[in-house]
């Protein structure tokens, strides 16, 4: 199954910005549209990404918040129903909604064959097989464990309630934590660079790099007011900053700021269509497209 699909183009900053939904959240791409999770309404929508056009609103679980695509579905946390719930990409259709006790999942992440599940409230990770949902294992992290990401062979949790904030690492074929380490203060979401890991540090207004192959802290790098969701355009970094209304766009290789772009109010969730940086605003109901 496809994992992601990227196209090396610079993000177009001019903006663009949608209705959508009640409160949203969590965003990912599937190779066409967006699909975000609306928090206060209990569905996802699915967005065409070159236009902005709702193509469906679907019904899931209460008070979603996480989004993964699979290369053919769509899998979405429901932070209060503590469950997964998988729909088709195609057309919404539900496949399965899955639980994951009594945990309010958060973050989602795919690794090519399973899904990966944050549970906040429950302090682990939740390894479901993406073909039929069953549970294959869970892993206990941090506490509070909020977004998650894929390096290639290893899933990444931050860990937002430890106290300094930590990121762990752990070996995706077998469930194993390789290790868990320091970053900055409230850390909430995570991606992956190719090379190096990139984490938002809510409380500390900064993002960490750390090295993929040890979890060495690489550097830290002021990011903005309560930075919050992250994604990564093939070059540089996007990081929405919850309380400042805006994105800051840092550059991979060194972590200098290359601009800071206002968006909608209370901006989460990040995701790159392979042309432009989507945005999730929370307080205005609305995906700023950049």
């Amino acid at each position: 199954m496809q994992i992601a699909t990227l196209h090396w183009y610079q993000a177009n900053q001019s903006g663009d910005t949608f209705p959508v939904g009640t409160g949203p959240l969590g965003v990912a791409f599937d190779g066409a549209n967006m699909w975000i999770a609306d928090n206060g309404g209990g569905t996802v929508t699915k967005m065409r990404a070159s236009d902005g056009a709702v193509l469906g609103t679907f019904a899931v679980g209460t008070s979603p918040l996480g989004v993964a695509f699979d290369g053919a579905n769509v899998w979405v946390t429901n932070f209060d129903s503590n469950n997964v719930t998988e729909l088709r990409g195609s057309d919404g259709i539900v496949l399965g909604t899955f639980s994951t006790g009594i945990n309010s999942p958060t973050g989602v992440a795919f690794d090519g064959s399973s899904i990966w599940v944050a549970n906040n409230g429950g302090n682990t990770l939740t390894h479901l097989s993406a073909f039929d949902g069953s549970l294959i294992g869970t892993t206990n992290v941090g506490l509070n464990p909020t977004g998650v990401a894929f390096d290639g062979a290893n899933i990444w949790v931050a860990n937002s309630g430890n106290s300094p904030g930590t990121v762990t690492k752990v070996r995706a074929s077998d469930g194993t934590v390789l290790g868990t380490f320091t970053v900055g203060s409230s850390p909430q979401n995570v991606a992956f660079d190719g090379t190096n890991i990139w984490v938002t540090n809510f409380g500390g207004a900064s993002v960490t790099e750390l090295q993929a192959s040890n979890g060495a802290i690489i550097n830290t790098f002021p990011a903005g007011t309560q930075p919050m969701g992250i994604a990564f355009d093939g070059t540089n970094l996007w990081v929405t900053n919850f309380s400042g209304g805006t994105v800051t766009e840092l550059r991979a290789s060194d972590g200098s700021t290359m601009g800071t772009f206002f968006v909608g109010t209370r901006p989460q969730g990040a995701a790159f269509d392979g042309v432009y940086i989507w945005v999730t605003n929370q307080r205005d109901n609305t995906a700023s497209k950049l």
